[in-house]
């Protein structure tokens, strides 16, 4: 998790050629900035929120394979876990995703979360 300076097309490619292999598919809403991904080499299926759409069977098999559900939950509680830390500095905003992304991932709370933490610092 990083934030961006701006959110482009030219901000994004190569965030998306460094974590996702060519060929690879990618799930997104319909945000304009994605429309290249197939010309930059990857399969891409959108769901359209504008349409009421938040997931998609495309086989009939009753499972949806088509959603951005998991990372609309990742943010929806990113902002959840940063409404306590009311008056964050800007200069130190990009801080806080990261260590929410290694809190989340740790799957540790309380004095568990100090050990994960030590451990990837000695690493």
């Amino acid at each position: 998790m990083r934030m961006l300076a701006n959110v482009q097309q030219k901000t994004i490619q190569p965030i998306i050629e460094a974590a996702v292999a060519k060929g690879g598919r990618i799930h997104t809403d319909e945000y304009d900035i994605y429309a290249r991904l197939p010309v930059w080499g990857y399969q891409h299926k959108t769901v359209c929120h504008a349409r009421g759409e938040y997931a998609r069977d495309e086989d009939g098999d009753g499972f949806c394979e088509i959603h951005v559900n998991t990372m609309e939950g990742t943010w929806s509680l990113l902002r959840s876990w940063l409404r306590p830390h009311r008056g964050i500095s800007q200069e130190k905003l990009p801080l806080y995703p990261g260590f929410f992304e290694f809190v989340h991932n740790a799957r540790r709370r309380g004095k568990a979360l100090l050990g994960a933490l030590i451990a990837a610092l000695v690493v």
